[in-house]
């Protein structure tokens, strides 16, 4: 059904089973608009329902999960509202997050953010690779936030973030990721010059030109029309 990773040390079930089926679900290995059963879950993961149920409750508030009445538990679908307002928010901070890291940034997270770029580089041209370089691209934006002392703006943009980063890992799926790898690399050279008047334009780059190519993912005709909800709506971002 789903890859179980291996339970972390001092991790209760609970904590368990979120982090592994939320994993399934942004990973794409639990498809939006999949059924899933709280009864094959805790029988998968080895647990009672007890925990499942919770789990539920908890990715039901993320937007994650949809409990039908009488019907059943669903993978939500991708919502073009979500991903707007996390599009939104991404854009919004990371252009003021980027000018403050350009005003100060540790010399060891400037080394830590090559060294995931590096990690980026060694999957171009490998197959199947996808799930682990949007990991790497997650972790390279956290890094530059932590870097500024603004974990809990990164902690609230993930949040936001879940239909947002399952359509952009689609899109990575489907596009070769090569041009990200360079605007990572560029993000860093601004930072290490202290180019804030390149801020704008990089975040632009990066984060609002590639959605004009998610039209093609978001679409009634798209191969993965079911991933999404419908009926459909052309999102306001690709205009």
């Amino acid at each position: 059904m789903f890859t179980v990773f291996e339970r972390l040390r001092g991790e209760n079930n609970k904590d368990f089973s979120y982090r592994v089926i939320k994993e399934a679900i942004m990973s794409l290995e639990l498809k939006p608009g999949q059924a899933i059963s709280e009864i094959e879950l805790a029988d998968m993961l080895n647990i009672s329902r007890t925990p499942i149920r919770e789990v539920m409750a908890k990715l039901k508030e993320e937007y994650l999960v949809e409990v039908l009445p009488q019907v059943g538990t669903y993978v939500s679908k991708i919502k073009s509202q979500l991903i707007e307002e996390a599009a939104f928010m991404r854009f919004t901070l990371e252009k003021e997050v980027l000018k403050l890291a350009c005003e100060s940034f540790p010399q060891d997270q400037i080394l830590e953010l090559k060294r995931n770029i590096a990690l980026q580089e060694e999957l171009l041209g490998q197959i199947g690779v996808e799930r682990e370089f949007h990991k790497l691209d997650k972790k390279f934006h956290k890094i530059i936030y932590f870097g500024i002392k603004r974990e809990n703006v990164w902690d609230s943009i993930t949040r936001l973030s879940t239909h947002y980063n399952r359509i952009r890992l689609l899109s990575e799926m489907a596009h070769s990721f090569d041009v990200v790898i360079d605007q990572h690399k560029e993000i860093v050279r601004i930072i290490e010059n202290k180019e804030i008047d390149h801020v704008e334009f990089i975040v632009r780059k990066h984060i609002i030109e590639p959605m004009k190519t998610w039209k093609d993912l978001y679409h009634i005709d798209s191969p993965y029309a079911d991933y999404f909800e419908f009926p459909y709506k052309e999102p306001v971002f690709i205009d």
